[in-house]
This record gives C-alpha cells, sequence and structure tokens, in this order.
C-alpha cells in the first residue's frame, strides 16, 4: 500500500497562541510504515505548547531497527510530559491529547488514542470516526445517553478524562485493514467542534488532495467561528 499525507495547524480567530502539535509538519508520502499523530495541549499558554511539543518528539522518536508499536509510544510521550513536569513545576498541571496511527507496510492502519482528539476513515464516500472520546460526553454517546449531536452542544464537552502528563493512563488501540481509495483524518476538537460530521465528510470527498482538504477543513473550522487551534492531518492509501 502506498500512502501520501499533508497537514496544517492554524492558532484559530479566538486565541492568541497554538497548543496543537503535529507530526510529520510537512506532507510526504511512503509505503509504511509511517507514523504521523496530533496532539492537543492544555494548561495555559506556556504549559499546553509545552506538552504537545514534548509528546509528539517522544512519540515520534525511532532507533534504529526498533519495531513500531503505536501504544508504546504514546506511553513513552506520557513519560516525557510527566518527566518535564518534574523538573520544572511551574508546568505543573499540563497535559495533552494525542492521536496516533501507524501506517503499516502490509495496508494496515493502527490508531493509538488518548483524550479527545480524533481519528476518522472515509471509505467509499462514508465517513466513520475510528477512535472514541476519552470525554464525559464521549462516555455519555457510548452508553447511549445523549447524541452525537447533543454532545456537540453539551456544557460540559469538554471535559476530559484521560489526557498525557498527569499520571497512569490507558491507551486505545484499534486496527483497520486499509482498501485503496481510503482517506484517513486525524484531528484536534478545534476541528470537530466547530465542524459537523457530515460537513466533514463532504469535504474529505470531495475529490481534492490531501494538502488542500487538510486547510479546506481548517478554514470551515474557521468560518464557524474559530474558537480553539485547529490541527488535520489528511492521509490517502492507494494500491
Amino acid at each position: 500500500m502506498k500512502y501520501v499525507w499533508g497537514s496544517g495547524t492554524d492558532t484559530g480567530k479566538v486565541r492568541d497562541h497554538n497548543e496543537d502539535s503535529l507530526y510529520p509538519q510537512e506532507g510526504g508520502k511512503g509505503e509504511g510504515p509511517v507514523v504521523l499523530m496530533v496532539a492537543d495541549g492544555m494548561g495555559g499558554a506556556v504549559g499546553g505548547e509545552v506538552a504537545s511539543r514534548l509528546a509528539v518528539e517522544a512519540a515520534s522518536k525511532q532507533a534504529p531497527d526498533e519495531p513500531i508499536d503505536p501504544s508504546v509510544r504514546i506511553l513513552a510521550a506520557n513519560s516525557a510530559v510527566i518527566l518535564a513536569t518534574e523538573e520544572d513545576r511551574s508546568l505543573t498541571g499540563m497535559g495533552t491529547t494525542m492521536t496516533l496511527v501507524l501506517l503499516g507496510s502490509n495496508g494496515t492502519a493502527t490508531f493509538a488514542h488518548v483524550g479527545d482528539s480524533r481519528g476518522y476513515l472515509l471509505r467509499n464516500g462514508v465517513l466513520t470516526q475510528v477512535t472514541t472520546d476519552h470525554s464525559l460526553v464521549g462516555e455519555l454517546v457510548e452508553l447511549g445517553k445523549i447524541t452525537k449531536a447533543e454532545a456537540r452542544h453539551h456544557p460540559h464537552r469538554h471535559l476530559v478524562t484521560q489526557v498525557l502528563g498527569l499520571g497512569p493512563i490507558t491507551v486505545d488501540e484499534t486496527e483497520v485493514e486499509l482498501e485503496p481509495g481510503d482517506r484517513i483524518l486525524l484531528c484536534s476538537d478545534g476541528l470537530t467542534d466547530m465542524v459537523s460530521d457530515i460537513m466533514l465528510e463532504e469535504i474529505l470527498k470531495a475529490g481534492e488532495g490531501v494538502d488542500p482538504t487538510a486547510w479546506a477543513l481548517i478554514e470551515q473550522a474557521n468560518s464557524a467561528g474559530g474558537v480553539d487551534n485547529t490541527t488535520v492531518v489528511v492521509i490517502d492509501a492507494s494500491e
């Protein structure tokens, strides 16, 4: 399986700084294995930026001949953020989400995830959320207590139940067998808080390349208010 990816990140219309991080910073292509990720920091103007940056740096490190384990990558990122807090108490309370995908040379996509950043799969024009939000409203949706539409406007929608940097974590991991023509989206909640899944689907299946699609998604979030930082990675799979 061959892959091509594009990405973008934007501060938005309200915030004065960007606490999101992503990897890689630039678009590219390859046959796998390839690791891509987004992280959404929290903990103030300094802490959030530091947490997401440290997490991405730790999770993207690759030792020669070391097999890539997505969950281990996120656990390493968690340790890196905790260590930074222990070394600098002014950063106490910082944390970050992380959604990571390993694109295998065998055509598999392994999603590893902590927090409420998301991973999606577009197949045959139908968008499916692969990850489950580690948030209060995400749990309510899973239990059938509220709908996904209600979750987008819930007063406690930003209460996350798991993040990196605040203690032990449990990483969710999901493997998907990819098909030629599949499109993957990784994004921070700056996108999904502003743009419905229906609109995400429409933009993703519009037929544009990965870079134009990534920026079309960001522009849609900003047009809807852009109240948060928005970070997007779009990946296409082909034979």
